[in-house]
């Protein structure tokens, strides 16, 4: 949203010099010459309104240039100075002679009020309409005019709001196509955002998968060679190893409502499908565990279970504070697994027991 409104106030900026500029040419080139070439019945009063009306125009000049948005204080002051001044500079003409040359406030006018209020169209259409009424009921309090001085009036109150009508067209168009244009932008960015994101993690998924093919392949080619005997038991466990790991590694990547029970799940269903008597107890509500945190907590689990010979009993607490997760498992007891940065890991050899329990402790993620 911000950068919509970024796109939009660049486009009032650049309108906004625009509009300074067309506003000195039209003041100073068009203007001046009929205020010095006229008579008026107060000349002092007009010429007081051209020069309220230049210093408006360069007090706006300080904020347009940086491209800044004008502040509130001084819209209100400048569009009253500028109203004002229009009254002024009309009643300084006799009333014959306005919607005519002497007139030259008419059309300029309209050009300091779009400067001022470019960014608020409807006050902009309230205050030219205010100000086209103002001059008609000047006009109008000499007398009726007759037809031809009327129609004269409408169009030259028509051609003095017209060209000013079509810039507030225009920029409402430039306003809402820059704002689709930053809109389209802002999707492409987001869409190459998640192909670069999907692209990660593809190759996250791809290094994970050589890694643990990396372990499982010497194993095969041992087999396939015949220079590991199926029937030793280290041979065993290591298959018992490499299909667990390959097991927890395929539950990674299921959408689950709990990915941390599924992962360890689908290691019991590795060790049960060795034969291995496997109990499994959960407690505590789901809890969000980041996924290379959940690697790290079911590596105890996948030691203990692929060296379990026939029994096991596996453990899940979770808490506020902390997740547990314990294994109890007859095997062989020089199956050690390390602590990591984020995960403790605690061994321990109970007779024919091995007892494995990796902790992770929320403040320190």
């Amino acid at each position: 949203m911000s950068e919509k409104r970024a796109a939009g106030d660049h486009v009032h900026a650049t309108m906004r010099i625009i509009l300074v500029c067309a506003t000195g040419v039209l003041q100073f080139g068009l203007s001046l010459p009929p205020l010095l070439a006229q008579e008026y019945r107060h000349r002092w009063l007009a010429v007081t309104a051209f020069v309220a009306l230049a210093c408006v125009t360069a007090v706006c000049c300080g904020w347009v240039l940086r491209r800044r948005p004008l502040p509130v204080t001084l819209v209100v002051a400048g569009t009253a100075v500028v109203l004002a001044a229009a009254f002024c500079a009309t009643a300084a003409i006799a009333p014959d002679r306005r919607f005519q040359a002497p007139d030259w406030s008419l059309g300029l006018v309209g050009w300091h009020l779009l400067l001022l209020l470019l960014d608020r169209v409807r006050l902009l259409i309230t205050v030219l309409t205010t100000h086209l009424v103002t001059s008609l009921g000047l006009f109008l309090s000499a007398g009726v005019p007759d037809r031809a001085a009327l129609g004269a009036a409408g169009a030259a109150a028509f051609g003095a709001v017209d060209v000013q009508l079509a810039v507030v067209v225009i920029t409402r168009v430039l306003h809402r196509q820059s704002r689709e244009a930053t809109a389209v932008a802002e999707e492409q960015d987001r869409l190459v955002t998640r192909v670069l994101a999907a692209q990660q993690w593809e190759q996250g998924q791809r290094d994970l998968f050589a890694g643990q093919l990396g372990s499982t392949l010497p194993l095969l080619a041992g087999l396939a060679d015949g220079e590991l005997d199926p029937r030793d038991s280290d041979t065993r466990r290591r298959c018992a190893l490499a299909a667990t790991q390959l097991r927890r590694l395929f539950a990674e990547n299921d959408e689950v409502p709990d990915p941390l029970v599924h992962e360890v799940t689908a290691c019991v269903d590795a060790a049960e499908r060795r034969g291995v008597d496997v109990s499994f107890a959960i407690s505590g509500s789901v809890v969000p565990v980041p996924s290379q945190v959940r690697h790290e907590l079911t590596g105890p689990v996948v030691t203990a279970l692929s060296a379990a010979r026939s029994r096991a009993r596996v453990s899940v607490l979770r808490t506020d504070e902390e997740v547990r997760i314990a294994v109890v498992a007859d095997a062989c007891a020089d199956v050690v697994t390390a602590s990591t940065g984020r995960v403790e890991v605690e061994c321990g050899v109970y007779g024919e027991y091995l007892r494995l329990e990796a902790r992770w402790r929320k403040r320190q993620s």
